[in-house]
């Protein structure tokens, strides 16, 4: 694995960064079996789609992961977005994982599904708007919970940006919105069509607060992975959370590799908060919580901005020791999220005044990429993939 750059004096570490820069931005199941030690060695593919390969650590580096599937162009979690992150070459394709009412997992990055669906021109649903909250936030809307999944199928999948991805508003109403089975079908055929693996990177979404509803989606995740032959080390799947209790369970039930996934430094996973954990993102990133990470997972996805952080002005810094620290504890890193448009870049990146328009993105992913990162999630795709190869690291 390509490890990051020998810090300087001029390099800072993750903590030290923060004080300098602002950073932006189940009961219905029975449990899976626990993970055994077959599950840990390589196998054949069995009667799900081609053979296994050699796990994770045989992806290209740096992996470029298509974040919600190919997002900049299609409305995010369709199986258009799939397919379309799979045809540009990307190498791993992302869903988030909500659950229904009965407690089928559909993919979402919330499960508010206001801004994702038409589900507001439905008047037979309009009694079903109201007000909830999740993870500490309230939010007035539509929820999947409140949906069995016959019902959620009558909705229609749309753009969640359209002031900033008016051209993905062509394909509003093209697909409704995907279970998570039905994408694990969808990459068994196109795994059997390309003559490969076809890699997925799997979030829980709000795995403490389903849990409180009866809807726990780890086990849930289990079985659908153990049925599709995704619950061994060697498996196409990376799985993640914000949560590293949802992690740390899903260890116990399959041998899937996991990566924690980490906000702003001042941030308090909600499952710490729930169990009274003091811990933040802060503690998380220094080498004792890395190796804390470390013996529970494979990876962690940091916020670019832990990577490199933003100065008062939002241009890039100097890089943090966090890729020279998680390397050193053998974790891999998949930040996250790079994105074309001037409104997502940092500010030396931007061109021109329109928050929509592209903006330089080669630039930015230049410098991302030089720190040794591992991989990148990113809604372009295509343009990830360019800069990889121009960086030589392809």
């Amino acid at each position: 694995m390509t490890q990051g750059a020998r810090p300087t004096p001029a390099r800072r570490t993750v903590l030290g960064a923060v004080g300098a820069a602002a950073l932006g931005a189940s009961a219905a199941l029975s449990a899976a079996p626990t993970a055994q030690a077959d599950d840990r060695r390589p196998g054949p593919g069995g009667d799900h789609g081609p053979g296994r390969g050699r796990g994770y650590r045989s992806l290209p580096v740096p992996t470029v992961i298509a974040h919600r599937g190919a997002s900049g162009y299609r409305p995010e979690h369709t199986l258009g977005s799939y397919q379309l992150a799979l045809d540009l070459g990307a190498d791993v394709i992302e869903q988030d994982l909500v659950p229904t009412k009965d407690g089928h997992l559909v993919c979402r990055h919330e499960n508010d599904i206001t801004g994702t669906t038409d589900v507001a021109d439905h008047p037979e649903f309009a009694s079903r708007r109201t007000t909830k909250n999740v993870d500490g936030t309230t939010l007035t809307g539509w929820f999947t919970e409140d949906f069995t999944l016959a019902e959620l199928k009558t909705l229609r999948a749309k753009e969640r940006i359209p002031g900033t991805r008016q051209e993905n508003t062509l394909y509003d109403r093209r697909w409704t919105v995907p279970t998570f089975e039905e994408v694990l079908r969808w990459a068994e055929t196109e795994g059997r069509r390309r003559g490969r693996e076809i890699w997925l990177h799997v979030e829980t979404k709000h795995p403490t607060y389903f849990r409180g509803l009866g809807l726990g989606l780890e086990e849930r995740l289990a079985v659908l992975l153990r049925r599709y032959g995704r619950h061994r080390a060697d498996s196409p799947t990376f799985l993640q959370s914000f949560e590293p209790t949802s992690m740390r369970r899903m260890a116990k039930l399959v041998a899937t590799p996991r990566v924690v996934l980490l906000w702003t430094p001042d941030d308090r996973p909600w499952d710490f908060r729930q169990s009274g954990d003091p811990r933040t993102v802060a503690d998380l990133v220094t080498p004792e919580g890395l190796a804390w990470i470390a013996s529970f997972a494979q990876g962690i996805g940091p916020l670019l901005d832990l990577v490199i952080p933003k100065d008062a002005d939002g241009r890039l810094g100097e890089p943090t020791t966090l890729v020279r620290d998680a390397h050193a504890r053998g974790l891999i890193l998949h930040p996250y999220t790079h994105r074309n448009e001037n409104a997502f870049l940092p500010a030396d990146f931007r061109r021109g005044t329109d928050p929509a328009a592209y903006g330089d993105s080669f630039g930015a992913l230049k410098r991302y990429l030089e720190t040794g990162i591992d991989g990148i999630f990113s809604d372009n795709p295509d343009t990830a993939l360019l800069a990889a190869a121009d960086a030589g690291r392809r």
